[in-house]
């Protein structure tokens, strides 16, 4: 099997540490620049201005997800056949994703209450207790990829390209039900997609994608997009790559197969200018640009929203400001003061927070395969109900707040560092039992 030169060096591969960097940045600049607001009589107005007529063709390179599950990918098979064990490999890696999660949870668990208790509205509360909460999706499906890698990894070095056109033919298999009356159906492509997505990192490592020359790269770009733009042109999705206010169809919620065609495009357009990023990442400046967000990725992804909450709370509710029309002078003049401040902000949260990222976790792993897949499932879906559900108030009560979800997710990420024998536990609950009996 072929494999990726700067992979077999025994380095880090810069080519994929500035994908990574380019991801996580394109996700901020999207996010930041997306947000129309404006607030009056207790209620904050929110629109998208990448809904302007034509945006739509900027989110076909600022929707990044791909990159980033398509990175992801060959980083877990590198560190995936260093390691010792799948099972400290695995425990590891969960772990790791949660860390930064847990303050957080912590600091959004309480900020409803605390902003209502300054007198804030009940509708900008919320707004932002959803928005805060609403990227911890992608960390739900990620846990389940990651869970998925030593199986994928198998099927990777015996079937090769076939798993992800196995799972692309899957995509629209789940697209043709959910198009014909089977809506929720289309929320099993969060696995299908990101998976075959995922896959695709594997050929970078080891296979033909980590070798092509610039034309081969070219070719299979211009294939990616070319197919994304006839599925589009002929069939039933939008040319949005994100979802859009009042728009009937999401190409990301639930994703759709036209994700990973857009993938290929974008995954063969970075391959056609290697060498270049490179080159660019061997520089001094950048080699440490690129080191310092690496080590803060996930805290970089997590607090940028709460980042734009601060300055949307002290500029749009606080002072009265209202976001220019999008594609006006005035709106062009204004972007870049927004993302300074914006940057400044998530500056100051990274110093807080990211500290937790950056900690190595030396806890020994006792636990056992069974277990930590458990754990895993256990994190994946507290997280994703915290997504779905938001930082509900804890004055508005526990059952139908945060608190079941931030349990569970915490309740796995525990359960995956420490084995808990079940039939020591089953012993000492019949030794209780017993001696209950015996008092009575």
């Amino acid at each position: 099997m072929q494999t990726s030169q700067g992979v077999a060096s025994g380095g880090r591969d810069r080519f994929l540490d500035v994908v990574r960097a380019g991801a996580i940045l394109a996700v901020i600049a999207q996010h930041w620049i997306m947000p129309v607001l404006s607030y009056s009589d207790g209620r904050l107005a929110t629109g998208n201005a990448l809904a302007t007529p034509g945006w739509w063709i900027v989110t076909w390179l600022s929707q990044v997800m791909p990159l980033v599950f398509f990175a992801g990918g060959a980083a877990n098979l590198i560190s995936f056949r260093r390691a010792d064990t799948t099972r400290k490999w695995l425990a590891g890696r969960i772990r790791r994703l949660m860390v930064p999660v847990l303050p957080l949870v912590a600091v959004w668990l309480v900020m409803p209450d605390f902003l209502r208790g300054l007198g804030v509205p009940p509708q900008p509360v919320q707004v932002a207790s959803a928005i805060a909460a609403q990227l911890l999706w992608f960390l739900a499906v990620y846990v389940l990829v990651v869970l998925l890698t030593p199986v994928m990894v198998a099927a990777h070095r015996r079937w090769g390209l076939k798993v992800p056109l196995v799972m692309a033919v899957a995509g629209v298999l789940v697209d043709v039900a959910r198009f014909n009356d089977f809506g929720y159906v289309g929320y099993l492509n969060a696995v299908f997609v990101w998976v075959a997505v995922h896959q695709l990192g594997f050929h970078y490592v080891e296979g033909r994608l980590g070798t092509l020359t610039r034309r081969g790269a070219l070719t299979l770009s211009a294939a990616g997009f070319g197919i994304t733009a006839l599925l589009v042109a002929f069939g039933p999705y939008p040319a949005s790559m994100i979802g859009m206010p009042g728009a009937p169809v999401s190409n990301m919620s639930p994703p759709t197969v036209l994700l990973a065609f857009l993938a290929v495009g974008q995954i063969g357009l970075l391959l056609a200018f290697r060498p270049q990023l490179n080159a660019l990442a061997a520089r001094p400046v950048a080699g440490d640009a690129l080191g310092w967000l690496g080590a803060r990725f996930m805290s970089v992804y997590l607090w940028h929203m709460p980042a734009l909450i601060v300055v949307a709370g002290v500029t749009v509710y606080g002072l009265g400001y209202q976001t220019p029309e999008p594609g006006t002078v005035f709106w062009f003049v204004m972007a870049p003061a927004w993302f300074a401040v914006c940057g400044l902000v998530l500056l100051g949260l990274l110093r807080l927070f990211a500290h937790f990222e950056m900690r190595r976790d030396t806890a020994a792993v006792t636990v056992r395969m069974p277990q930590l897949v458990v754990a895993g499932l256990m994190i994946s879906g507290g997280l994703l109900g915290l997504a779905a559900h938001g930082f509900a108030p804890l004055s508005d009560g526990i059952a139908g707040g945060p608190l079941p979800w931030v349990a569970l997710a915490t309740a796995g990420f525990f359960l995956a560092g420490k084995q808990i024998p079940v039939v020591e536990l089953l012993g000492r609950a019949v030794t209780v039992s017993e001696r209950a009996a015996l008092r009575r």
